[in-house]
């Protein structure tokens, strides 16, 4: 029985961690799409919809550090992936988010480059 528990830990670890819609918070969205790289990957999904990561058009970063990034904004809730093999698909929660906080979304979208430094 230890066995079925231990492997049934490793399979809720490459689980991702998603909130629900009712369980986002402000002050923690906000902190996520608060550093200019997170910012320019929500712009990203939001004017231009499913992305996997080599997709995005952000600055020249590692690809461990945009994983980070990536990190950030699904616990946060701002995103949310979908797994097809072994490729990882992300899009912007739009429908959540703006249920959860009106107006969020376009914001994000309108916000021009020279903001977000």
């Amino acid at each position: 029985m230890k066995e079925k528990a231990e492997y049934a830990n490793v399979i809720d670890m490459r689980t991702p961690t998603i909130p629900m819609a009712s369980e986002l918070k402000l002050t923690t969205v906000c902190n996520a799409l608060g550093d200019p790289i997170r910012m320019k990957i929500a712009h990203c999904l939001a004017s231009s919809g499913e992305k996997n990561c080599s997709a995005f058009e952000v600055d020249h970063i590692s690809k461990s550090t945009l994983s980070h990034h990536i990190k950030i904004l699904r616990e946060a809730g701002v995103i949310q992936p979908r797994i097809e093999g072994k490729q990882h698909f992300y899009s912007l929660r739009k429908e959540e988010l703006n249920v959860r906080f009106p107006g969020l979304v376009d914001m994000i979208l309108n916000t021009t480059e020279e903001y977000v430094h």
